[in-house]
């Protein structure tokens, strides 16, 4: 590149500019016809920047030219020629001619205005509009007569430009160059000798119009001369310089003005013709003249925007070869005819909805070629979005957020930016912005309901699907995926875990195990919902789950007891009445509700005719007069049943004595006990035994008739013990209906020794019925029955009474006239003893 001369200036001046953090300007002087690839300059050193800023920015080149001259190598840091740069074609006679453009950097965004001169070099020869010319000069014409040459035209500009002309041959004409306002030279011919048309009637002659480049370029035309004879007046025009205005949108057919020239002289020599003698290039094919009326006339369409001021050389002509020329200066007055022109600079289509306000989304350059009022543009947005538009320098905008945003409430902006001139009528034109919000994890998941309760029924199968909890998270994808957890808790100690499970996907809560509502009736956890985002956002919601009852239970008779071999006996005196209360059947269930509502029936009897059950409450009643053909024993089968579906029941056996004294009932009853064969040794240890009973019971009732004594108005207790006396009632069973098996009129008390935890007794008392209880088959010892186990059972028992069917201390006397109120433990061990007594009794007798 010794062949090219450069010269550079590096200008840098820093703009208010709200979008760029480094505005900077650079100006670079190169010569047209470059080649392709050839260096321009190194940007990266002459703005100060490191090669890596160039890349990470995306630094590209914006220019509003449609043509791209100029390229930017982001790995070197430098700008290369990318296409062939023809200064005429680009400016024609415009000096400087220069080439503008912007390097657009991002992430921040910057740009940087480039500005590179285009030098001429001289590459175009001077040329003549036409090849040749004829003029008519009679042969009077005297010296110094001029006459007028069409110019030559050099694209070039400066030194290379047009510099001279050569008249060849000189034996008649010479050249001058005359100067013009406005800086122009005509081309004249003067006359230096005169003609003599007998000696040369025709002549040619060639104009040389010679450039002053390196090395020198030119163009010629021919002129051609027929000498005519005596024209001695030219024609002159009214006035040197005409000036006129059109409108830029003017119709072809327009009339711009009228020139006038006037010739003296009469005849053909008077005759004036009309013609454009010159005209500039960017004004060939615009305007025409009628050759007779000197009538300019619009030819073609004017743009103020690339042309604002025409010239053109006007030349008036006679017959006899007489010229004379006029220059006729036309301005265009500029019309609102053009649009703004928006051009994206840069833009993002995607912002996160937690950007700060005052950050840059787009930057857009805009452009009015029109001028004055025409040219001044102002561009707004649509209303209600958080988006504004500032004005960063003259022509360029910055599209920022102007609030915060939330991609739940918009995820996408379709943005309009329209842009208005001041011109009347006012031009605008608009551009559509579409923005895309991304997803910001702001929002925890939220459950449907602020809490869940769900019902099961109990002996489900393990795995059951109980329901399903829905949460909803107002994000998207990722942040929107909700997982469901189970909180660690526990439940009666136990955890949580071994109760339900919960699905994390899907939110279905399932049952780990087999529920028993006997055991637990309701329970209640924690499930957290929790969504994908980082940090991952969660909420909380309590489940109760219910346990619905199931009749999977039988009803349990409490009373009377079923023994294994001891022969229970109620006794019905022979002068009772109808209605007389025999016993009363108790039972209880230990499901709920329905579940649990107890029914009483007579399944069979040995004498249907003499007894009934109540249907609600188990007694056993008498329904007719008792008699003496009444068979002293009565078998009584009642079945129990409860209100579930399906129905569960159980049978109790009751056995009924009917008699007025003990030795009858003795005589009647041992039919029923087994046969066995008892040695000598044996009823030894029965009478023994029956020894042993009675001395305890004398000792006894000496120390109970003692402390009541002492003690008759503070207790009825005949022990002194740490626990009150209470009535007795089986936990967990509701008297339902007021008609359930447990009615308060039958009180059920205790009366326990001293350390009342080891107790080994424990009697029950109805309001008004006897019992008698025989065991045939009793054969223990005083020792065995105080080493009897208690029939207390552990606090955790579900009926909380256990009797054990061997036990000597199971059978229960309940005296049928005392009151109620003035019953005491006394009573309660003489009938001990004697039951102790009897069997002894019957067992020795056997």
């Amino acid at each position: 590149m010794s062949d090219i001369t450069m010269k550079r200036q590096v200008l840098l001046f820093i703009s208010v500019i709200s979008f760029c953090s480094v505005v900077g300007q650079v100006s670079y002087s190169i010569p047209e016809e470059m080649s392709k690839g050839s260096f321009v300059g190194n940007i990266a050193q002459d703005l100060g920047l490191d090669v890596k800023r160039l890349n990470s920015g995306k630094a590209r080149v914006f220019t509003r030219d449609s043509a791209e001259y100029i390229e930017l190598n982001r790995e070197r840091g430098v700008l290369l020629i990318k296409e062939r740069i023809d200064r005429e074609a680009l400016c024609g006679q415009t000096t400087p001619c220069a080439l503008h453009f912007q390097i657009i950097l991002e992430n921040p965004m910057e740009f940087y205005s480039v500005t590179i001169e285009i030098t001429d070099v001289n590459d175009n020869p001077p040329s003549f509009e036409k090849n040749d010319v004829r003029f008519k000069i009679s042969e009077s014409a005297v010296s110094g007569a001029k006459f007028i040459l069409d110019r030559a035209v050099d694209p070039d500009v400066g030194s290379n430009g047009l510099q001279t002309y050569r008249l060849e041959p000189r034996d008649n004409f010479i050249v001058k160059l005359h100067d013009q306002a406005g800086g122009t030279k005509n081309v004249e011919m003067v006359l230096e000798k005169p003609l003599d048309r007998e000696k040369h009637e025709h002549l040619s002659l060639v104009l040389t119009a010679v450039d002053g480049g390196e090395p020198q370029m030119t163009g010629t035309m021919q002129i051609l001369i027929t000498v005519l004879d005596v024209n001695d007046n030219a024609p002159v025009f009214t006035q040197p310089i005409y000036k006129a205005s059109i409108k830029e949108n003017a119709p072809v057919g327009t009339v711009v003005l009228i020139v006038t020239a006037t010739d003296a002289d009469h005849g053909s020599n008077g005759k004036i013709t009309y013609s454009i003698s010159s005209i500039l290039d960017h004004a060939r094919g615009l305007f025409e003249v009628n050759d007779g009326s000197g009538e300019i006339r619009m030819k073609g369409n004017v743009d103020y925007e690339k042309a604002r001021t025409f010239q053109i050389n006007v030349r008036a002509s006679d017959d006899g070869g007489l010229v004379d020329s006029c220059k006729v200066m036309i301005d265009v007055t500029d019309m609102n005819d053009n649009k703004p022109d928006i051009h994206i600079m840069s833009k993002s289509n995607l912002i996160s909805e937690d950007a700060e306000p005052g950050t840059v989304v787009t930057m857009i350059n805009i452009e009015d070629v029109d001028s004055g009022e025409n040219g001044k543009v102002q561009c707004n947005i649509n209303d209600n979005i958080p988006f504004v538009m500032k004005s960063t320098t003259n022509d360029f905008y910055s599209l920022m957020t102007d609030s915060g945003l939330d991609r739940e409430t918009a995820s996408t902006y379709n943005i309009t930016v329209t842009c208005s001139d001041e011109g009347v009528p006012s031009l605008s034109s608009s551009v559509t912005l579409t923005l895309q919000i991304s997803d910001v994890n702001d929002n925890a998941p939220v459950f449907e309901r602020s809490s869940y309760q769900a019902y099961i029924v109990e002996n489900n199968t393990p795995g059951l699907s109980i329901f399903t909890l829905k949460a909803r998270d107002a994000d998207w994808n990722q942040n929107a995926r909700v997982s469901y957890i189970l909180e660690d808790s526990s439940v009666n100690g136990v955890p949580v875990s071994s109760y339900v499970s919960v699905s994390a996907d899907s939110g279905v809560i399932h049952a780990v195990r087999s529920f028993d509502y006997e055991q637990i009736k309701d329970f209640h956890f924690r499930v957290k919902a929790q969504d994908g985002g980082s940090p991952p956002l969660s909420s909380n919601v309590t489940v109760k789950i219910l346990i619905q009852d199931q009749n999977d239970n039988p009803p349990q008779v409490l009373y009377p007891v079923q023994t294994g071999g001891s022969l229970v006996a109620e006794m019905v005196p022979r002068s009772a009445d109808v209605g007389y209360l025999v016993t009363k059947v108790v039972a209880v269930d230990v499901d709920s509700g329905q579940n649990a509502w107890l029914s009483y029936k007579l399944q069979k009897a040995t004498d249907r005719a003499l007894f009934e059950v109540g249907l609600q409450n188990g007694e056993i009643r008498t329904i007719r007069q008792v008699t003496d053909k009444d068979a002293v024993k009565q078998r009584l089968t009642v079945i129990v049943e409860d209100n579930g579906q399906p129905s569960r029941s159980a049978t109790v056996i009751v056995n009924v004595a009917v008699a007025d004294s003990f030795p009858e009932v003795l005589s009647e009853f041992t039919d029923f006990t087994h046969d066995k064969e008892y040695n000598d040794n044996l009823t030894f240890y029965l009478v023994l035994a029956l020894a042993v009973v009675s001395f305890l019971f004398i000792t006894c009732l000496v120390v109970i008739i003692s402390v009541k004594i002492y003690r008759w108005r503070q207790s009825r207790i005949l022990y002194h013990s740490n626990l009150p006396v209470i009535p007795y009632y089986p936990p967990r069973y509701s008297d339902t209906l007021g008609t359930g098996t447990l009615q308060h009129v039958y009180n059920y008390e205790v009366c326990r020794t001293t350390d009342s935890r080891k107790s080994d007794c424990k009697f029950g008392r109805a309001g008004s019925h006897n019992m008698l209880i025989m065991d045939p088959s009793s054969t223990g010892t005083m020792q065995r029955i105080q080493n009897e186990k208690s029939i207390l059972d552990e606090p955790d028992s579900p009926l909380e009474v256990r009797i054990y069917s061997r036990s000597i201390l199971q059978p229960l006397i309940v005296s049928r006239t005392m009151d109620r109120d003035t019953k005491s433990c006394s009573s309660q061990y003489l009938s001990i003893y004697l039951s102790i007594y009897l069997s002894i009794y019957l067992s020795i007798d056997r």
